[in-house]
C-alpha cells in the first residue's frame, strides 16, 4: 500500500541518506584541503625595487633556512608605491623593498609601512640607517662617488661635490637627471650640510658646469667621461665596481682611462645611499615578514649583497668578501640619517624646478 514503508524500504532510504552524506562530507573535505594546504603554506609575497639577478641566490638561501617560499613582484620605487596605495587593505604584500632613501621616505609618510618591534634589527642596523619610528630599515648602502678623465682633469679639481659646481669645472660636468631620486637624496643631503640658500647655489653652478644635459644612468656617465664626452661624473660606488670586475674588454678599456675619487674627505664625506625596506602596513603573513627582514641582516645576506651587487653590508659583524670592493679603500661617510635625507628630497624638487636642473 502506498505511504507505508515496509522493513525493507526503511533500510533502502537509511542506506541512501548514509551515501549521501558520505558524498557530501566528501566534497566537503575536498574543498578545505586546498584551503587548509594554502594557510599551512609557509610564504612570503615580497614587492622589490631590486632588480639584480644575483638576488636569486639570497632569496633561495632564505627559502632553505627557513622554509618559506617568496612570491616576487618586481618593478621601479614608485610603480610599487602606486601599487600598494591602489591596492589598500586587500593587498597581498608582506615585505616592501626600495632603494633609495627619498622612496623609503615617501612610503613611511604615505603610511605603506607598520612598526617592527624586533631587538635583532635594532642592534644590527645602526640608528641613521633605519627610520626613526622602526618601519624601515637599511639592509646596504652604496657611496655617491666621483669618477673623471684622467687624461685631460686633475683629481684635485674634482674632489669634492662642491667643486662640481667651480667655474675651473665648466663644460666637464655629466650627471644623470636631476629628479632621479639618486640625485634628489645627494641633494637633500647637500640641503642638509650646506643650508637650503647655498645648496641652491651649489646646484646652479652644476647646471652651468655642464658638458651636456642630463641623460643616461651612473653607467652611462662614466662611459661618457672614458670617452672625453665629460671631464668628471657622479656614480653609485657598485655600478663603478660592476665594470671593475667585467671580463669585457671594452669595460676594462673604460676603466683604464677613468679615475676613482671618494669625495669630501676632509669635510663632511661621501654622500651614502641605501637599499632598505619593512613590513607592509596590510600584510597577510606578518611573522614571515619579519623573519626575512632579520634575515637580511644575517651575515650571508650581507654577505650576499656584497659579492652579489658591490654593494657595502652594514650589519654589525658583517664582513667584505670582494677583492675589488675592497681595493676602493675606506672612506670617510656623512653622518646624516638616512631619513632626515628623504625629508629634505621635497626642498631638493623645488630647488632642482628653481634652477632648471632636467
Amino acid at each position: 500500500m502506498i505511504g507505508i514503508k515496509t522493513p525493507r524500504r526503511r533500510a533502502e532510504m537509511c542506506l541512501h541518506r548514509a551515501m549521501q552524506f558520505a558524498v557530501l562530507a566528501g566534497v566537503v573535505t575536498a574543498l578545505a584541503a586546498p584551503l587548509q594546504s594554502q594557510a599551512q603554506e609557509k610564504v612570503l609575497n615580497l614587492y622589490s625595487a631590486r632588480h639584480y639577478q644575483t638576488d636569486e641566490a639570497l632569496y633561495s638561501d632564505f627559502t632553505k633556512q627557513t622554509g618559506i617560499k617568496i612570491n616576487r613582484i618586481e618593478a621601479g620605487d614608485e610603480q610599487l608605491l602606486q601599487r600598494l596605495k591602489a591596492e589598500g587593505a586587500n593587498s597581498p604584500a608582506d615585505v616592501l623593498i626600495l632603494v633609495d632613501a627619498a622612496r623609503l621616505w615617501r612610503a613611511q609618510i604615505d603610511g605603506l609601512f607598520q612598526p617592527v618591534d624586533s631587538k635583532l634589527l635594532n642592534e644590527r642596523i645602526p640608528a641613521q640607517l633605519r627610520s626613526n619610528d622602526g618601519t624601515w630599515y637599511g639592509f646596504s648602502t652604496r657611496a655617491r662617488a666621483l669618477v673623471y678623465n684622467k687624461a685631460n682633469v686633475k683629481p684635485e679639481d674634482v674632489d669634492t661635490y662642491e667643486e662640481l659646481a667651480d667655474p675651473k669645472n665648466k663644460g666637464k660636468v655629466c650627471t644623470r637627471s636631476g629628479s632621479h631620486p639618486y640625485m634628489l637624496s645627494l641633494i637633500g643631503s647637500r640641503i642638509e650640510v650646506m643650508g637650503e640658500a647655498r645648496a641652491e647655489q651649489w646646484a646652479k653652478g652644476i647646471v652651468s658646469n655642464m658638458a651636456r644635459p642630463p641623460s643616461g644612468g651612473d653607467t652611462d656617465q662614466i662611459k661618457a667621461v672614458a670617452a672625453g664626452e665629460c671631464g668628471v661624473a657622479l656614480t653609485n660606488t657598485y655600478y663603478w665596481v660592476r665594470l671593475m670586475r667585467s671580463s669585457d674588454p671594452k669595460d676594462q678599456e673604460v676603466v683604464s682611462k677613468v679615475g676613482f675619487i671618494w669625495p669630501n674627505q676632509s669635510t663632511s664625506g661621501a654622500h651614502v645611499n641605501i637599499a632598505g625596506g619593512g613590513v607592509a602596513k596590510n600584510a597577510p603573513n606578518r611573522a614571515n615578514a619579519i623573519a626575512f627582514l632579520e634575515y637580511l641582516a644575517s651575515p650571508s645576506a650581507q654577505t650576499y649583497f656584497a659579492n652579489g651587487n658591490n654593494e657595502f653590508p652594514v650589519a654589525k659583524g658583517a664582513t667584505l668578501n670582494n677583492p675589488a670592493l675592497s681595493s676602493l679603500g675606506s672612506f670617510k661617510q656623512e653622518q646624516i640619517a638616512v631619513s632626515t635625507m628623504g625629508k629634505n628630497t621635497i626642498a631638493a624638487q623645488r630647488i632642482l624646478d628653481r634652477v632648471s636642473y632636467k
